[in-house]
């Protein structure tokens, strides 16, 4: 019985030597697998970053086109407003006037009845 345990040791040996062996294997391929997994994880963060830069560029020339677009219709508005305050103070103006020459006509009518009335 001890010699066949003394023959034990070196199969048990063998099969230790093997394990390791498949264990080493194994490791490097789980190495290899996850420096790939690595690889196309940068890659697709790479990607990633790429498609946030142009969406950025994009939403950044659409935000300025808007701006400018909005900077044009807002001193087209000031324009338009300014001609109206314009407009609307020669309208009172010349309303005014009008309201000044039909006080004053009233006026010498009413001087003239009462110089009629005195003589």
């Amino acid at each position: 019985m001890t010699r066949n345990r003394i023959l034990l040791i070196p199969a048990a040996a063998a099969l230790a030597l093997a394990l390791g062996a498949c264990d080493n294997s194994s490791r490097e391929e789980a190495r290899a697998e996850a420096a790939a997994a690595g690889d196309h994880a940068a890659a697709a963060g790479e990607h990633a970053a790429a498609a946030t830069r142009e969406a950025a560029s994009s939403a950044a020339d659409a935000t300025r086109e808007a701006a400018a677009d909005a900077e044009v219709h807002a001193r087209e508005a000031g324009q338009r407003a300014e001609a109206a305050t314009r407009e609307a103070a020669a309208d009172a103006a010349e309303a005014t006037a009008n309201a000044a020459d039909a006080t004053a006509d009233k006026a010498r009518e009413a001087a003239a009845d009462a110089r009629t009335d005195n003589d």
